[in-house]
């Protein structure tokens, strides 16, 4: 496990308990759930980064709640995604990896909960659960945008687009999504990427690609502030291919080109999310207004590899089923309600969004539906020091003999991962090894066939679900 600077270290103590601030909890508060893409555990200043900047991120932070144990669904963006809006695992609902399937329109999502209670929804940003023109829809995945899934006005993309002129490829860009050179200029994916409410954007597409998102989430939240709304906003960045235009990149002189552009489209995409917070204040709307932060999934293999994303001092990185793939940069904020400085290092989940929300908007949730998540107010307040209950992710791809489970259960964690290679089995105690460094599934076999059994009961509860139990014919 690598050195913890000073600030790291700070993480890794336990929870701060700080009580609530004795103020009237708004009855429909506004919700803003926002989401960066391959953004690694330690990829931000609030959780120790030497270098990058992300202030408004910092400040979010410091004004709310840092959870410093906050995992994603799955170590990858499209199950992960699913399970923010619907907090339930995603092997429940059937996306085990990118471009496998579209969001069931079963399944019942946090728009939909959200809009009988009376929310105006939107959408903006990468989706990746499902196609969002019907003509692009290919023999991966299905033709499903978010107007299927309850939100009233969206602007989306089916999956990745550069940080930089989301519509251009960039020069020297030769991985998946490509043109046909790498000299750069060429369009990316048909040059028009966004469709806004079923019609495809032609207009202000160039610059950075979270300043355009923003462009459409900002009048969404002026036309709805006088009514309780939902943004759902998920930036690409720092998603490949990271670009950052000029003025970002001037910021990180001595970082490399590389580098330059990672942390560069990170900071752009910071300062948005601080335009975004003035702009609540602009409107009087911020103390009643719940601003939610993760990402998607821990940082992407090659970057992570080559030491320019980072998960902190977690092991792995995305697509594996170690800390560094699943715990994720996460904080709240909620002025007035939320107390300033609090820190959190119960395990919680992107699950937990829609309990959480749905309970703060009044909503009453389904005893018949399997819901995995569980109320993050409780432990916001210091009043739930434990989680409770299990942990459950997993990524599969059998064509290329993808299979990866982990269950957390208390302070051990079971991981199994499968490839063409074969399978391995491990077991980890997670408070006394939160590196990863010690396999006790020889040492302690009692441990091992406890959560060897737990796990084949939740496996047995998400395939029920899948194969229809959930959904009504």
């Amino acid at each position: 496990m690598k050195k913890l600077n000073k600030r790291m270290r700070v993480c890794m103590v336990g929870a701060l308990c700080l009580p609530l601030l004795s103020v009237a909890v708004p009855k429909t508060p506004n919700i803003i759930m926002i989401m960066s893409d391959d953004q690694g555990w330690g990829d931000v200043g609030f959780n120790g980064h030497p270098e990058l900047k992300t202030p408004n991120l910092d400040r979010m932070a410091a004004n709310g709640v840092r959870f410093d144990r906050f995992y994603a669904a799955a170590p990858l963006c499209s199950p992960t995604r699913g399970s923010c809006l619907t907090g339930r695992y995603p092997f429940r609902y059937g996306i085990l990896a990118a471009h496998t399937a579209g969001m069931r329109v079963g399944e019942t999502t946090v728009a939909e909960m959200l809009k009988k209670q009376g929310y105006a929804t939107g959408f903006f940003g990468k989706w990746h659960l499902g196609w969002v023109r019907m003509e692009d829809a290919s023999t991966r995945g299905f033709f499903s945008p978010p107007s299927l899934h309850g939100y009233d006005e969206w602007f989306a993309t089916t999956s990745a687009v550069p940080t930089w002129d989301p519509g251009i490829t960039p020069k020297g860009w030769k991985g998946w999504g490509s043109g046909k050179t790498d000299l750069g200029g060429e369009p990316w994916k048909g040059g028009f990427p966004y469709v806004h409410n079923g019609v495809e954007v032609r207009d202000n597409l160039r610059g950075d690609d979270s300043r355009v998102i923003m462009d459409r989430v900002i009048p969404f939240i002026e036309k709805n502030k006088d009514q309780p709304f939902l943004a759902t906003v998920w930036f690409h960045t720092p998603h490949e291919p990271c670009v950052a235009g000029e003025e970002y990149l001037a910021m990180y002189p001595k970082a490399g080109s590389s580098r330059q552009h990672y942390y560069g489209c990170i900071t752009a995409m910071d300062e948005q999310i601080g335009r975004l917070r003035a702009e609540l204040r602009k409107m009087g709307i911020e103390k009643n207004t719940v601003l939610f932060f993760c990402s998607d999934n821990g940082p992407a293999d090659g970057l992570a590899k080559k030491g320019i994303a980072s998960a902190g001092p977690f092991k792995g990185h995305k697509h594996t089923m170690y800390e560094g793939g699943l715990l994720v940069p996460a904080c709240a904020e909620w002025p007035g309600v939320i107390e300033p400085g609090t820190t959190r290092d119960v395990r919680c989940s992107t699950v937990d969004f829609v309990p959480t929300i749905g309970k703060l908007a009044g909503y009453k949730m389904s005893s018949k539906l399997p819901i995995d998540g569980i109320d993050l107010m409780p432990v916001i307040r210091g009043e739930q020091n434990e989680r409770g209950q299990d942990l459950y992710f997993g990524y599969r791809r059998l064509f290329q003999g993808t299979d990866g489970k982990a269950l957390i259960s208390g302070k051990y964690k079971l991981m199994t991962t499968a490839d063409k290679g074969g399978g391995k089995t491990y077991l980890f105690d997670l408070e006394k090894d939160p590196g990863e460094t010690t396999d006790l599934s020889q040492k302690m076999p009692e441990v091992l066939m406890s959560l060897t059994k737990r796990l084949a009961e939740v496996e047995a509860s998400c395939q029920r679900s899948r194969d229809g139990a959930d959904y009504k014919y």
